[in-house]
């Protein structure tokens, strides 16, 4: 046995041992965190057993399950006061309540019956679970005949010697899978006996290999364990190695002795009392790890030379490998659907607001029929050929916006559309499913505004979202993916909550609540919104003013700018009806007014007429940059100072971007972006 590597862990915040056994579960459950060369692990199966005593008659050791209370499943062993503390079972639920480091708030391991695989190792790859039951009832009868010295390395205690108190142990089985790349085609997955003894603090980690028959047995080679201690007042975590002379490292799944003792047991430290909040699932945990990892190193082999050719000014690195990573967690989705299902025939999509169209083409060359739409065309477009199949042109969300004969709707960073993603495939046909990415935020008439402070707005957005799916009856699951991203949270419509014949009904209440959500004052008569609009001007003209011609740059011409109101102030002013018509309109005056940009600037809850001198000077001061070219709305619109303010505008007409007049009136242009209701 040796130690090879020993971390000091100062804790003010008392989150030890605690802590310890969140970084435990995140090595656990998510050993690529740490080691780039993983590409995550299926955790099989996991019982809870006594540890095995050494019997001096040579009776057979106790190594079976304690008998346990009627609904005890699920509980983690409780150590004695003082002891290591809280073990994995409560480690588990603090990280589904949201609060393991990094990536440790996963989605737990359910404590199945024992030997039973979990539902994430369940008929997943090509391997099936092994029973974890007879593995340890061998392994502890050859602990207790003839490996002493790894008894007691399990233990922690001197060789040959009992444990002071019996000890209950926490026994997972995981499969480790390595990274395949062309310089790795062949690093197999690898399986490990985890065993978990909280009473003691120490983790340890056995390999298993295959005897001649095909059956399992633990290798003492490349055995290693976590070990929590305290020397006085001060925590310790160590890493050691059973038998150091016969430790072999693979470079993926074992990496060389020195790596345990620097790279991963600072991490250890470091998430033992980082723990931090996190509101989203586990990566890739709807999906096979396995499959996807092979799916996705062929596919990239398939299109790196996308790269080269990259003629967008994007950066091709990240659109590329992203679109590539996307396109293999649908491909392995739409694989294990098809065999959930019954199904050969490939599923057919349709990507909205498609972009580069590489997300398409890629799985258009896998076999899946479908097309891509994008408001404009990209030059990309040209590479792929004549079979991807991608169109040009605006994307209205209406009763004729509908893809009857397709299976998924795909919403990859689709900007305005991702709200109505949802509402398109459950209105498109009843098996219509729908995948959407969602980056931007936007509800269905605009910017997506926060209802919620406790959130943040990214974990908000995405609840709202899902409000969408289920309430257009969808159950709706959620994932995380392997991008280059901060926004990679997927969200997955696959079965409805109502049956087929229910199909009229719920059509019917999503065209109900689809009208009643639009109520950005959009659907006002135009007089009664210009009339509110010049009853406003008048006030903030004639409330209190500040010195004429006062502005940024103190040489601007006189240009009375009126005075600031509170909106409790303006609505004080507005008749009851007004006020009321406005309350219906989902947002009331404030809406109103942010709609007017033109007119007002509204800030902190007051609003005030919009000076665009200040406009100009604030758009001359920005670094060129970060300049907007010429805005196709230029003179597409009268200006309202130059019909209604006393002094006029307060720009010059060839400054001034709205028109002076109807002689000065443009046609509008064909908008640059998705088009929404």
């Amino acid at each position: 046995m040796a130690e090879v590597g020993r971390a000091a862990v100062r804790d003010p915040g008392e989150l030890l041992p605690g802590g310890f056994w969140e970084a435990v579960a995140v090595w656990l459950e998510k050993p690529q965190v740490a080691n780039k060369r993983l590409c995550g692990v299926r955790l099989e199966a996991r019982r809870r057993a006594a540890l095995p005593r050494v019997s001096p008659r040579g009776r057979r050791p106790n190594a079976g399950p304690e008998q346990e209370e009627p609904g005890a499943a699920g509980r983690g062993p409780r150590p004695p006061e003082g002891g290591p503390g809280r073990g994995p079972e409560e480690s588990r639920h603090r990280r589904q309540q949201g609060e393991g480091p990094g990536e440790a708030a996963a989605a737990p391991l359910p404590v199945e019956g024992p030997g039973q695989p979990d539902k994430a190792g369940a008929g997943e790859g090509d391997f099936s679970a092994w029973d974890l039951d007879s593995l340890w009832d061998d392994f502890s009868r050859s602990l207790a005949g003839g490996s002493r010295e790894l008894l007691a390395f399990l233990t922690g205690a001197r060789a040959g010697s009992q444990p002071e108190a019996p000890s209950e142990l926490d026994v997972v089985l995981r499969t480790v899978i390595p990274k395949t790349s062309p310089l790795c085609p062949l690093a197999a997955p690898r399986r490990e006996v985890v065993v978990q003894d909280v009473l003691n603090g120490t983790v340890t980690f056995l390999p298993l290999e295959e005897d001649d028959k095909g059956n399992p047995k633990v290798e003492t080679n490349n055995v290693y364990q976590l070990r929590l201690g305290r020397s006085k007042e001060e925590w310790f975590i160590s890493i050691l190695i059973f038998c150091p002379e016969r430790w072999h490292s693979d470079g993926t799944v074992y990496p060389k002795p020195a790596w345990l003792g620097e790279e991963l047991l600072a991490r250890l430290a470091r998430w033992s009392v980082g723990s931090k909040k996190s509101g989203f699932k586990s990566t890739l945990s709807l999906i096979s790890i396995i499959e996807y990892s092979k799916t996705y190193q062929a596919l990239k082999e398939k299109h790196k030379d996308m790269v080269k050719v990259w003629p967008e000014v994007t950066d091709p690195e990240k659109f590329v490998y992203e679109d590539v990573a996307i396109a293999a967690y649908l491909l392995i989705l739409w694989e294990e659907e098809r065999a959930e299902l019954g199904l050969t025939a490939k599923q057919s999509f349709v990507d909205l607001g498609c972009g580069n169209g590489l997300l398409v083409h890629i799985l258009s060359t896998e076999g899946h029929p479908g097309k891509g739409i994008d408001v404009r065309r990209r030059k990309i477009w040209d590479v792929y050929g004549p079979q991807t199949c991608l169109e040009e042109g605006a994307i209205t969300p209406s009763d004729e916006t509908l893809f009857p004969d397709v299976d998924w709707v795909i919403g990859n960073h689709s900007d305005e559309l991702t709200p109505w993603i949802p509402v398109i495939a459950a209105r498109s046909n009843y098996s219509c499913r729908f995948f959407v990415l969602p980056c931007c935020f936007f509800d269905f008439v605009g910017k997506y505004a926060r209802r919620q402070s406790r959130k943040t707005q990214y974990r908000e957005y995405l609840d709202f979202v899902t409000e969408v799916g289920l309430a257009c009856g969808f159950h709706v699951q959620e994932d995380r993916l392997r991008i280059p991203s901060t926004k990679r949270v997927c969200l997955i419509g696959k079965r409805r909550t109502y049956p087929p014949t229910g199909e009229a009904l719920m059509d019917e209440q999503r065209t109900r609540e689809k009208a009643e959500r639009v109520r950005n004052c959009a659907a006002l008569p135009r007089d009664f919104v210009d009339q509110v609009v010049l009853q406003v001007g008048h006030l903030l003209l004639d409330a209190e003013r500040p010195c004429a011609g006062s502005s940024p740059s103190g040489s601007l011409r006189a240009w009375n700018r009126g005075g600031s109101l509170s909106l409790a102030d303006v609505a004080s002013e507005l008749d009851g009806e007004t006020l009321r018509r406005l309350k219906r309109e989902c947002g009331g005056l404030q809406t109103l007014l942010k709609n007017n940009h033109q007119v007002f600037e509204v800030r902190s809850g007051r609003v005030r007429l919009r000076d665009w001198r200040e406009e100009r000077l604030r758009k001359q001061r920005r670094p060129q940059a970060k300049r907007r070219p010429f805005s196709e709305a230029f003179k597409t619109r009268l200006c309202w100072f130059f019909a209604h303010h006393p002094d006029g505008c307060a720009l010059p007409s060839d400054r001034c971007p709205f028109a002076h007049g109807p002689e000065e009136l443009r046609p509008a242009q064909t908008p640059r972006r998705k088009q929404v209701l």
